[in-house]
C-alpha cells in the first residue's frame, strides 16, 4: 500500500464506531497498520459497519497493546497529534511539514507511528513525551476535530507527499545505456551535419563527447531536451 511502514496508533479510544471510521480512512489513503492502546470500549461488531467493506481488512488485522511504549517499541520516528498549544506542546508542525518528515523516513525504510489521543481529551503529557514531534491541524473556530476526521486529514497529506516524492523521483529518473547510445548517435549525426567532426577516424574524434555525456549521468528530462535539440538542428540544416 502507498503508506506501508506508517502505523496509526489510537490511544484509549472511547467509541468503537470511530475505530471503524479510522479503518476506512486508512484503507482509502493506503495506510495498512492500525494499533489500539488500551481502548476504553472495543466492539468489532460496532466498528465494522463504519469501516465498510473497504476497511474491513484493516479492522480484521487490528492489534491491541496495553500501553503506548509497547505500541511504539519497534518504531524509529513518532509523531503525536494535538489540538492544544503551549506548555508541553512546543514547536508544533503543520500537517504538510509532518507529512514531509514522515515520508522522508518511510522512504529510508524506517517504521513510523502517527499517534492520536482519546476523543475527549487528547494525549496526556506523559504520552507526548514519547513522541519525537507534534503536529496540529489548524481550524477556524472549532477547538478540535472528530478523531476519524483528524486521521483522514493527516493520512491524506502523507499520501500526497508520498505521491509527489514518487513523481519527482520518476521525473528525475536516469536514462539507460541504450538511451545514451541512441542520443550519442543523434548527437554525432548533428555534428557531422554541422561539419564539426573531421579526420579519417570519426569515432576517435567523437570519443571526448562520448566520455563527457557518459560522465554527466543525464536525467530523463535532460535526455529528452537534448534529443529535441538534435532533431531541431538537423531539421534546420535540411531546410
Amino acid at each position: 500500500m502507498l503508506l506501508d511502514g506508517l502505523r496509526t496508533v489510537l490511544v484509549k479510544t472511547r467509541f468503537p464506531e470511530n475505530i471503524g471510521m479510522v479503518a476506512r480512512a486508512q484503507a482509502n489513503m493506503g495506510c495498512p497498520e492500525l494499533v489500539l492502546v488500551a481502548p476504553e470500549r472495543w466492539d468489532y461488531a460496532k466498528a465494522l459497519p463504519l469501516a465498510t467493506p473497504k476497511g474491513q481488512a484493516i479492522l480484521d488485522s487490528v492489534r491491541q497493546k496495553p500501553d503506548l511504549a509497547s505500541a511504539l517499541a519497534d518504531c524509529s520516528y513518532v509523531v503525536g497529534t494535538t489540538a492544544r498549544t503551549g506548555g508541553w506542546r512546543q514547536k508544533l508542525l503543520q500537517p504538510e511539514q509532518a507529512a514531509q518528515e514522515i515520508v522522508r523516513r518511510l522512504k529510508a525504510g524506517m517504521r513510523v507511528a502517527l499517534v492520536f489521543g482519546p476523543e475527549d481529551r487528547g494525549l496526556e503529557n506523559s504520552e507526548i513525551c514519547a513522541c519525537d514531534d507534534l503536529v496540529t491541524i489548524p481550524t477556524d473556530q472549532a477547538s478540535s476535530l472528530n478523531l476519524a476526521q483528524a486521521v483522514l486529514l493527516l493520512l491524506y497529506v502523507c499520501a500526497m507527499a508520498c505521491r509527489q516524492s514518487h513523481e519527482h523521483k520518476q521525473a528525475n529518473k536516469g536514462i539507460t545505456h541504450a538511451d545514451l547510445d541512441r542520443f550519442l548517435e543523434h548527437f554525432k549525426a548533428m555534428l557531422l551535419a554541422l561539419d564539426c567532426l573531421h579526420g579519417d577516424n570519426i569515432e576517435y574524434f567523437f570519443l571526448p563527447w562520448r566520455r563527457l555525456f557518459a560522465r554527466l549521468e543525464l536525467r530523463r528530462s535532460e535526455y529528452d531536451a537534448l534529443m529535441g535539440l538534435c532533431r531541431q538542428v538537423q531539421r534546420k540544416i535540411r531546410d
